[in-house]
């Protein structure tokens, strides 16, 4: 493996296969609140690139164009070289986290709509939130890639709230990141229990990182009970 391209709190980059390639190695780090808590989880990377491997074969399957190109070991992938968009979009079914203490819902309120919210991928500034016309100014997205990343963001939902339901996970929320390669947009970044909000559709049990930002134990145990799930949806 050669020397790391970028170091970031989860996943390390190295190069690729080739020029037009990238590998990311996922990381056993667990942190929140913007870096301020942090330990390592022996066995989260190796988890974490399992359950996104899966999610990301399974978008491809029904069309989803995404940077993923082929596992290279337990967690380590190769994916396409893309020039990531610094817009993170969040989509959420039901009020947690930062929705709930912001608009003050209640936690597990369902939405009647589909929210979906897009926030500047900058740590330095806290990933604050953006509106349209912001991300426009600042030159982060045109107004024809924002639609692109909100029709691809909806549709992404619904297969995902499909598929992780036949595991009897209930989808809250979670991010997604996106990049531009050779003319179109694709998927990056991962899918796990580290970038979305899980609950066990029976018992509203966490199964995500929220474990861990709230001090709950067996942090790993909601990672592994969603990969055994996954493991068993066609």
């Amino acid at each position: 493996m050669h020397n790391a391209l970028y170091e970031g709190k989860s996943k390390t980059i190295h190069p690729g296969e080739d020029e037009s390639s990238l590998c990311i190695r996922f990381k056993d780090t667990a942190t929140a609140f913007n870096g301020e808590k942090i330990a390592e989880l022996p066995g989260k990377g190796k988890l974490n690139a399992a359950i996104s491997n899966r999610i990301f074969a399974y978008l491809a399957a029904q069309g989803i164009r995404t940077h993923f190109i082929r596992a290279l070991d337990e967690t380590a992938i190769y994916v396409r070289k893309a020039d990531i968009i610094l817009v993170e979009v969040i989509v959420r079914n039901i009020a947690a986290g930062g929705f709930s203490k912001k608009y003050g819902v209640a936690e597990g309120t369902p939405l009647p709509n589909t929210v979906v919210e897009f926030c500047y991928k900058s740590d330095a500034l806290g990933d604050p939130m953006l509106n349209d016309s912001q991300i426009m100014a600042l030159g982060l997205a045109s107004a024809d890639e924002l639609k692109v990343l909100t029709h691809q963001a909806l549709r992404i939902n619904t297969l995902l709230d499909a598929y992780f339901a036949k595991g009897g996970i209930r989808l809250v929320d979670f991010k997604l990141e996106f990049g531009r390669c050779d003319g179109e947009i694709l998927l990056c970044d991962e899918i796990s229990p580290d970038s979305c909000r899980l609950w066990d559709a029976e018992t509203d049990e966490i199964l995500d990182k929220d474990r861990f930002r709230r001090g709950l134990d067996n942090v790993l145990g909601g990672y592994q009970t969603v990969l055994g799930r996954l493991l068993n949806v066609c």
